[in-house]
Parts: C-alpha cells; sequence; structure tokens
C-alpha cells in the first residue's frame, strides 16, 4: 500500500473539506447587503499599474479572456455607460443574444488559441510519439475554452456573486515534449489532447468587496504566482515557473489542470492585498509517474510513463481529486503609486507605479526521494545497476513527507513619457526557491524589461525581452552521479516577442526563443551526449468569438 491508498489521507481531506464548508457558510450569512461586483486579479493589477500591462496576459486561455473582460470594462467606464461592448469579439453581438443576457447577467465568451513552432537546431529525436528525426522541425498546437459567467446580482438580486464554468479542448503536439527537453515548454499553451472541464467555481464578495470568497474546481495560476509583465511572453516558466510545474504531481493545480479548492482575498485597501488557497495538489490523480523522479524509474521498475500526467485519471477534468494531499498557498501584494481611474484630470504626479509579492505554499503530500530508494540506498546506483532479477523495492525511491517553495515578484513601471501617455518602461524579477531532495529544480529566476506602445498609433502593443535560469536540484545532480549518467546543471532562456494587435478581437505574437544547455545539460535519445541548444521561433494568435 502507498501513502496515496492510505484512508488518512481521505479523512485529512475530509476534515479540510468540512472546515472549508464551514468557513464558506459563515461567511455566506454575512449579509450580502456589504458586497460590490468581484474583480479579477488580472483587473485589480493592470488598474494599479495604470494599464502599462500588456493588452492579453499569456498565462493560459482564462487569462486571455479576464484581459479581454478588462479590456471591455475599461471602454464601458470610459464611454460612461452599462452598454455591453462586442467590439472585441468576432461574432459581434451574435444577433442580439449578447445583449439579452449581458442584461440578465450571463456572459459567454469563446478563447481560441493556435501556435506554430520551430525548432532550427538542436533538441532531440522524437520519441514520445513513437516517431524518429532529430530535433527539429514544425509543431502546431491550439486550444479553445468557451466560458459562461453569470452575475448572480443581475439574474436574481444576490448582489457579489460570480459563477464560472469553462472547458477546454486542447490538440496539436507538444514541440517541447517531442524535440526540446526543456525544463518548461517554450509554451504555455502546450497540453496533451482532450477535450475535458477546465473550472467549476462560484465567488461571492463581502465588506464592499474587500473581501471575496471563490470555491470549486480552480487553476491557481489566474491569481497566484503571477508577474503581469512577465505574463507577456510565450515561453510556460513566464506563467506559471518551472519549479511548482516539474516539482509538484502533475505540475500542480495550473493550466491545464485544476483542483477542488477554496480561495480567500482580502483587499483592506488599494495598495494591500492577502490572498490564500487550500487546493488538493494533485489535479489529476495519478499515483505514478506524475514527478520526473517517478518517470525516471518507471520505465525500468514497470510503471506506465506520462510525461506531462494530463490523461490519465480524470482525462475529462471530473474526477475532482480530493484523495491525496492539501496544498496550502498563500501570497502578499504590495501596491507601489496605484494609479487612479482617470489619468486625465489628474493635477498631482502619484509616481511610478510598482506590485510587490511574496508568498509560498506547502504540500502536505509524499514526494519521491531523488536520492534514497525505499530500502535506505542509493536510488541512482540502483537504476545503474539495475538486472532482470534487481527488486522492484530498489528502483522505487523513498517517499519524503511534505514540500514548500517560496517566492518573490517586482513589477515596476520605471519610465514613462508623461501621465497620459500610453507609452512606459516596465521591469520585472520574479524568484523561487525551494527544497533540493525532493525536487528537480531548487532555484529559479526570470526577468525582463517590457516597452508599451513602442510606436506612433500602436497603443496596445508590447515588445519585450525576457530571460530566466533554472537550476537543478542537487538531489537530482547526486542521482545523476550515482546513475553514472550526465550530470545537469543550469538552464537558461532567452525571450524576444512581439505582441500586436491585429484587430479589436485578434492578437497576433511572433516570438523568438533560444535556450542553453535544455534541462540543465540532460542526455539526449542516445544518453551518451547532451541535447544540444536550441533556436526556437513561433507565431502566436489569439482571437476572442
Amino acid at each position: 500500500m502507498t501513502f496515496l491508498d492510505s484512508p488518512g489521507v481521505t479523512r485529512r481531506s475530509a476534515r479540510l473539506l468540512f472546515i472549508n464548508s464551514t468557513l464558506v457558510g459563515s461567511l455566506f450569512a454575512y449579509s450580502a447587503a456589504y458586497a460590490q461586483a468581484p474583480q479579477t486579479q488580472i483587473e485589480e493589477d493592470r488598474a494599479r499599474l495604470g494599464n502599462s500591462t500588456p493588452l492579453v496576459e499569456q498565462i493560459d486561455p482564462a487569462t486571455i479572456r479576464d484581459s479581454e473582460r478588462a479590456q471591455a470594462d475599461a471602454a464601458e467606464k470610459a464611454a460612461g455607460d452599462d452598454k455591453l461592448d462586442t467590439s472585441g469579439n468576432l461574432l459581434g453581438n451574435m444577433w442580439g443574444a449578447r445583449s439579452w443576457m449581458y442584461k440578465h447577467g450571463i456572459s459567454f465568451d469563446i478563447q481560441e488559441v493556435d501556435e506554430l513552432w520551430g525548432n532550427g537546431t538542436g533538441g532531440s529525436a522524437s520519441g514520445n510519439d513513437g516517431a524518429g528525426g532529430s530535433g527539429t522541425g514544425p509543431s502546431y498546437d491550439g486550444v479553445t475554452m468557451p466560458t459562461l459567467t453569470v452575475d448572480t446580482e443581475k439574474l436574481f438580486g444576490l448582489k457579489g456573486g460570480l459563477f464560472n464554468v469553462s472547458a477546454l479542448q486542447t490538440r496539436g503536439r507538444s514541440i517541447s515534449q517531442d524535440h526540446l527537453a526543456n525544463f518548461n515548454p517554450v509554451s504555455g499553451f502546450e497540453a496533451d489532447r482532450s477535450t475535458r472541464l477546465f473550472e467549476l467555481w462560484y465567488q461571492q464578495s463581502f465588506l464592499g468587496g474587500k473581501l471575496d470568497v471563490k470555491i470549486g474546481q480552480q487553476d491557481l495560476d489566474t491569481e497566484f504566482l503571477i508577474s503581469d509583465y512577465a505574463s507577456l511572453y510565450l515561453n510556460a516558466n513566464f506563467g506559471w515557473p518551472m519549479a511548482p510545474s516539474v516539482n509538484l504531481y502533475g505540475g500542480g493545480p495550473s493550466w491545464p489542470l485544476s483542483s477542488p479548492a477554496i480561495r480567500i482575498r482580502y483587499r483592506p485597501s488599494e495598495k494591500f492585498t492577502f490572498m490564500f488557497a487550500a487546493a488538493d495538489d494533485n489535479p489529476p490523480g495519478n499515483r505514478y509517474n506524475s514527478t520526473p523522479i517517478q518517470q525516471a524509474t518507471g520505465s525500468i521498475s514497470g510503471y506506465n510513463s506520462d510525461p506531462t500526467s494530463q490523461t490519465y485519471d480524470g482525462a475529462n477534468g471530473t474526477n475532482f481529486n480530493m484523495g491525496t494531499g492539501a496544498l496550502l498557498m498563500t501570497e502578499l501584494q504590495y501596491a507601489l503609486n496605484p494609479q487612479p481611474a482617470d489619468m486625465s484630470n489628474v493635477t498631482k504626479n502619484p509616481g511610478l507605479p510598482g506590485v510587490y509579492k511574496l508568498g509560498g505554499f506547502y504540500d502536505t503530500a509524499k514526494f519521491a526521494d531523488y536520492r534514497y530508494n525505499r530500502n535506505g540506498g542509493s536510488l541512482g546506483a540502483a537504476v545503474a545497476n539495475a538486472t532482470a532479477a534487481t527488486p522492484q523495492s530498489d528502483l522505487t525511491p523513498r517517499w519524503d513527507r511534505g514540500n514548500w517553495m517560496v517566492y518573490g515578484i517586482i513589477d515596476q513601471m520605471i519610465w514613462r513619457p508623461s501621465l497620459t501617455s500610453a507609452r512606459s518602461v516596465g521591469v520585472f524579477v520574479r524568484a523561487t526557491g525551494n527544497g533540493g531532495d525532493r525536487n528537480q529544480i531548487s532555484f529559479a529566476i526570470d526577468a525582463g524589461l517590457n516597452l508599451k506602445a513602442p510606436f506612433k498609433g500602436r497603443d496596445n502593443d508590447t515588445i519585450g525581452l525576457g530571460w530566466g535560469i533554472g537550476r537543478a536540484s542537487s538531489g537530482l545532480r547526486q542521482f545523476d552521479r550515482d546513475s553514472q549518467t550526465l550530470v545537469q546543471g543550469n538552464e537558461n532562456h532567452l525571450e524576444l516577442t512581439y505582441q500586436a494587435q491585429v484587430t479589436p478581437w485578434m492578437v497576433m505574437q511572433p516570438d523568438f526563443q533560444y535556450v542553453w544547455h535544455p534541462s540543465g545539460g540532460a542526455p539526449d535519445w542516445t544518453g551518451l551526449r547532451r541535447v544540444g541548444d536550441e533556436a526556437i521561433f513561433g507565431l502566436h494568435s489569439s482571437i476572442t468569438f
């Protein structure tokens, strides 16, 4: 019996669910008269940073949707009316259907993302789909996400309530999985092919919007660990960073997966925001090969390998796993010089805005150790000396209780020519750190420089140059030494990108990335040489129907 089979784990999850339900019930008992329409995290950050963030934030389709809605809300406020703005939708008003739904508090959106990628050099042969060939060549991936949102005040008078349900249809192939062997995909939109439920939650605000609670199936990377300036970039590390992506089970409750969760957000003033979430840590509920070390030993010990851990248990997104561990996550935000809503009437310079965030998480589950096997011996040495007669326990990692990570984020505008100018320069820095015995990545940092409105008449365009590095953990490096393979170190990636608004409903984004030492110099399919440095070209399109 493994820790995942333990009935005690299920009882702990049940107690957590009971506590969460009791808390939510108490909050709902509070007078709804003090509630107001909830604001998304994307909309809040955009306001605090003076609309200097990218027009479309590219963390996942949900942040694209929230970006488009924030843009439409801003247009409505500028016009001074409450009329629905459908200029940002390809299908417009849908022959009056959208206006009718809007009057009753119902919104229906469809986000469409399509990408073409090509690797010009380096990489590794395609083996995950059984094909041969080199590490170069073209690749396509695409996502369609319909979302239905209901404002309960407009529908039946409950102030501050918001219901959301969305689905995903993902297709194509992951160039990172097939050819690149990176710590993190070069695109945050790569995913296993599937049609699945994405999110299903209800949010209620209280105290005039200062407090709101969200409960249900959630994707945490639309609110936690976000750098708004970094969300311009397409490399997945600039969205949900590489450390939680490769260290948590299935990457944790982040795109394209979600988990049952409760999220509490408290904003006592426009400068401070506090958030806390308790979620299941393992969205697909996979028992084996949900972490890289299990994949490394799985083919030898007989487990079935799934590198992205998305299409085994819960492939359709409706298993609502609650039987593994709890991911407890918190974040404190401070807004420096939050900007007025209307800059045209400002008489005193409010200063250059910035948003500073500190946070971390703790995962209560058990994690596979990189150094030791179940018998206390060297896991790497057991892999190196494996034979047909090797006991399976020698090839099974030791289980370590708990996992943690801390992080810090800075988004800071450093220049703008005038208070009312759309042009601005912003910088971002984000760093993560965690333990090394049960994780693949122990330290990572990314940073970049964005220029908003780079050309006259292109107020919604942004050009950016970003860089990041990820450090293989001490446990992974020791496993490599003991297993007598090439020892992994640092992976560096550089990205140059330009986001252009072609029409109000379409954004195009040409992109170039260069990756040094993919996965810190991991061996290629031969096992004898390292994966070569990669020069990757991409074209991304985002359409709102």
